[in-house]
């Protein structure tokens, strides 16, 4: 083979080898992050986006995930149609501080998932001793592979006593039995509550103050 095609194949391949090289199972939750981390230091250039947005929620989450959100958004948790969450489901709340100290650990895989750990202190802003200003947060994201690429199965969040929560549990439940926002409430379709096996509303989240 001569100079001249070496030199081309290498060029071909190049481009497929470095974009193999960028697809890892943390780089779909480094995009969360960068986001979490925009939405409550009120980033201008975030402004008007969300975890969930067109542009995220069909590339960043696998089909299963993205159906159980659709059918959870049909049940907005304000009549603003903001979506089914009335919290942040990175942080797990309303309120906090400009993101501090944020790491990304990703785990081994282990029958097919593979446990990204994502740490930060939200809390680095308070000083009347209300909260532990140092107390970290643990949000742990499941990751699969879907088309090739890694994608968010699920997200947990671990609580005050070491427990992990689910989101994915969190909307399928919305999806079967709604919101309790009263009576005029509408009423799950259940056919719609059960993700497909292979297988976008857009919300804004209520941004810290």
């Amino acid at each position: 083979m001569s100079v001249r095609k070496v030199a081309c194949a290498l060029f071909l391949l190049f481009p497929l080898a470095t974009s193999a090289l960028a697809q890892t199972a943390a780089d779909p939750v480094k995009n969360l992050m960068d986001l979490a981390e925009g939405l409550w230091s009120d980033d201008p250039k975030v402004q008007g986006q969300d975890y969930f947005d067109a542009s995220r929620l069909d590339t960043l989450y696998s089909k299963r995930f993205a159906h159980a959100y659709r059918a959870a958004a049909k049940f907005p948790i304000y009549d603003d149609a903001s979506g089914p969450f009335g919290y942040d489901v990175i942080t797990n709340g309303q309120d906090g501080c400009p993101l501090k100290d944020v790491a990304i650990a990703p785990g081994t895989d282990a029958n097919g998932v593979t446990d990204v750990t994502v740490t930060f202190k939200l809390w680095t802003c308070v000083d009347d001793g209300s909260v532990d200003k140092n107390s970290v947060n643990e949000v742990h994201f499941s990751m699969i592979t879907e088309n090739g690429k890694p994608v968010i199965d699920d997200i947990r969040r671990k609580d005050d006593e070491g427990k992990l929560d689910s989101l994915m549990t969190e909307m399928l439940d919305i999806a079967k039995n709604g919101q309790d926002v009263g009576p005029e409430a509408p009423q799950p379709d259940e056919s719609q509550t059960t993700p497909p096996a292979n297988d976008k509303p857009k919300i804004i989240l209520s941004q810290p103050e």
